[in-house]
């Protein structure tokens, strides 16, 4: 949390310094907002809600395909900013129906395959944009040579019934 404090405040403080980075497809004009924003060695991504193709229940194989499109398109975004899944610090997920929380993991750790996996929270939201059943938003660390990628710190794992 400290060190988010200081990434918010520069982004602030200097608007010039925070840059849209590149998307894999380029966004139309009309949504209001970027696919990603650098703030020095931090990389904030949009949440990603997959497409349900029309005619899909979102509930059945429509969601396992959302989720991939989700994942896809963040993969995309980390690919066109010389990252990769391993990179990814922390993940927001925002699920139309906690029941799918199985579902969605299931789909969601292949992606962090060989690699740790970030920090993460799951929250149940209604009203999700376009109707979507999920919308997953990540943050990324560059790393220097020296540095390497971040690694989990030990700490007191969480225990679920």
């Amino acid at each position: 949390m400290v060190r988010l404090i200081p990434a918010a405040l520069l982004l602030a403080a200097s608007p010039a310094l925070a840059q849209p980075a590149p998307a894999p497809q380029p966004m139309p004009a009309s949504l209001p907002f970027s696919p990603a924003i650098r703030v020095g060695d931090i990389l904030y991504m949009s949440g990603q809600i997959g497409q349900v193709p029309e005619g899909m229940d979102a509930h059945k194989e429509g969601f396992d395909a959302a989720v991939r499109g989700a994942m896809d398109a963040i993969g995309g975004i980390l690919q066109d900013n010389g990252l990769d899944f391993g990179d990814v610090v922390k993940c927001t997920i925002m699920l139309d129906d906690m029941a799918d929380w199985p579902r969605f993991n299931a789909a969601y750790t292949p992606y962090f395959a060989g690699k740790r996996l970030p920090t993460r929270s799951a929250f149940g939201a209604d009203g999700l944009a376009l109707g979507a059943p999920l919308e997953v938003e990540c943050i990324a660390a560059y790393t220097s040579p020296t540095a390497g990628r971040p690694e989990p710190v030990e700490g007191r794992a969480p225990t679920y019934p």
